[in-house]
């Protein structure tokens, strides 16, 4: 069994209209636009395919005032990839754009933190803070799958393939985790939500939906010692993603992008 493993992202909504204010504890209010995507990871090799992380669907963006422009299995597809069928989901955290399609993976076991179950569904989302970013049916969703025993539930770090490990990180909620791949150029960091931004990282300025501030920034150093370099971290929703790394093909400019060889300078 090989443990080596391509990486792409797939691009799949964007918010358009989001404020650099917004991105960033004690950003300037009256900085410009600064849009976000939102993107779900495949890691595959010859043998199997993991999903990171399943995306929302148009019905929760439109209620949100999101963009959707495809569902994310239907992005899988446009890889070959059928959404049915695959075995193994990582769920980074809980949040609305992270677990929202959850049902389109019928046969998948869901990779989860225990700490971010215990978080999404106890007394913190009596507070609206920590609740807005949930949405209760997709918790509810993956509470049932637990009961289906297609729930595996992590306490801190854990390997799920060789060469593909999970990371508990907390800081943007309690239980969030990044996922560590080994690519042809080295170990990759797939930081989901514990930098939304690159910016985030290098200018230690952390996003604001947070739990816990120490532990975010706590998470940014992590992530660097479990990265080759800056240049192996991957954040969750940068728009710099689609400029710097190139497309699957020509076919998928725009929608799919390598994450397994060396971005371009930005």
């Amino acid at each position: 069994m090989t443990d080596t493993w391509e990486v792409t992202a797939v691009r799949y909504g964007t918010h358009a209209n989001r404020k650099r204010h917004e991105n960033f504890i004690g950003a300037d209010p009256h900085d410009g636009d600064m849009p976000l995507d939102y993107f779900v990871w495949l890691i595959r090799n010859e043998e199997r395919s993991i999903v990171v992380d399943v995306g929302f669907d148009e019905a929760e963006g439109k209620r949100r005032g999101r963009t959707v422009e495809r569902a994310p299995r239907d992005g899988l597809a446009m890889l070959g990839v059928d959404s049915s069928k695959v075995r193994d989901v990582i769920i980074t955290h809980l949040h609305y754009d992270h677990a929202g399609t959850i049902d389109h993976f019928a046969e998948a076991n869901f990779h989860l933190q225990e700490r971010e179950m215990h978080f999404a569904t106890g007394p913190h989302m009596a507070r609206r803070a920590f609740a807005t970013p949930y949405t209760p049916d997709h918790v509810c969703n993956l509470v049932r799958k637990a009961f289906q025993g297609r729930v595996v539930f992590h306490d801190g770090d854990r390997e799920i393939a060789p060469g593909v490990s999970v990371h508990l990180l907390g800081g943007h909620t309690m239980g969030l985790q990044c996922v560590r791949v080994r690519t042809r150029r080295g170990w990759v960091v797939l930081a989901s939500d514990a930098a939304h931004f690159f910016e985030n990282m290098e200018q230690s300025a952390p996003f604001p939906i947070v739990f816990s501030v120490a532990d975010m920034l706590k998470g940014h150093d992590r992530i660097a010692s479990l990265a080759d370099s800056a240049d192996h971290i991957v954040p969750g929703h940068d728009p710099l993603v689609t400029t710097i790394y190139p497309a699957y093909s020509d076919a998928l400019k725009g929608i799919v992008f390598r994450l397994d060889v060396d971005p371009r300078g930005r």
